[in-house]
């Protein structure tokens, strides 16, 4: 499991939907980003690319200071491992990094051999 974040905060998750084909991607980073909406593709700021997000229950509620819902965006920089396979990340992955074979709703995820670039190309087994 991610130390960055917890099931707590993914409580009212009731969807995640992936942009890119898992097969192709060992990890993905994972935040939690603000959004005006609770469903939909959430607008990205960051270098790299979004591949993915988390879409929300109709019971979520949005922040009182912000009026915003806070929702998961799983994402790659341009010096992630799909990127530069041979670059910072040949082994290991950051952080907030997790296999997003392990993402479901309301679950953070994992870290597993794969994440961290210790196999190539096999599946997680279930």
């Amino acid at each position: 499991m991610s130390s960055l974040l917890h099931e707590r905060q993914l409580a009212h998750e009731a969807n995640v939907v992936w942009l890119e084909d898992l097969d192709n991607l060992d990890y993905v980073r994972q935040a939690l980003d603000k959004s005006g909406r609770r469903t939909g593709r959430p607008r990205y700021a960051r270098d790299g690319r979004i591949v993915g997000y988390a879409e929300l229950d109709a019971d979520a509620e949005a922040s009182p200071d912000s009026g915003l819902f806070q929702r998961r965006t799983f994402f790659l920089l341009p010096h992630d491992r799909p990127n530069e396979p041979e670059g910072l990340y040949k082994e290991g992955a950051p952080g907030e990094a997790v296999d997003p074979r392990t993402v479901l709703p309301r679950c953070v995820g994992e870290k597993t051999p794969r994440s961290q670039g210790k196999c190539s190309g096999t599946a997680v087994p279930s």
